[in-house]
């Protein structure tokens, strides 16, 4: 297997395996990193930390106390949303739902409103889908 050079913002490089992920290499970096890691950039495109490199790259870690990876984290969380919606309520249609600001929200159609007692069952199940162990990747 060849190696590819990895370059950093501050203009540092690295050597690593082709095929490495993101996130090997922030856990290569330390684990403090790649706990915080959220997303990637590679060669100034947003990616999943997850995703192979081949190729010669400059790369960026993206982590939850920056701005990228905020919003980053609203994003997939107006997702997670959605997901307990439809697991929840399997007619509702999902419609709109950016991350905007510090918040995200999502329109659903559904047959009348949603409750309070609806929105604790979504907040559960959002938790609950949190905590398992599923991939989440992202869609062009």
């Amino acid at each position: 297997m060849s190696n590819i050079t990895i370059t950093f913002p501050d203009q540092s490089t690295r050597s690593f395996p082709s095929g490495v992920s993101t996130m090997e290499i922030a856990e290569n970096i330390g684990p403090r990193l790649a706990k915080a890691a959220v997303a990637t950039r590679i060669n100034n495109e947003l990616a999943d930390l997850s995703l192979s490199i081949d190729t010669d790259a400059e790369i960026e870690i993206i982590t939850d106390d920056s701005d990228a990876g905020h919003e980053v984290l609203l994003h997939s969380t107006a997702h997670l949303m959605a997901q307990a919606v439809k697991a929840l309520f399997p007619d509702a249609k999902v419609t709109i739902g950016p991350a905007i600001e510090n918040r995200f929200y999502y329109d659903f159609d559904i047959e009348g409103t949603f409750s309070d007692e609806d929105l604790e069952k979504i907040e559960a199940k959002m938790r609950e889908l949190s905590e398992s162990d599923n991939t989440v990747n992202r869609l062009e």
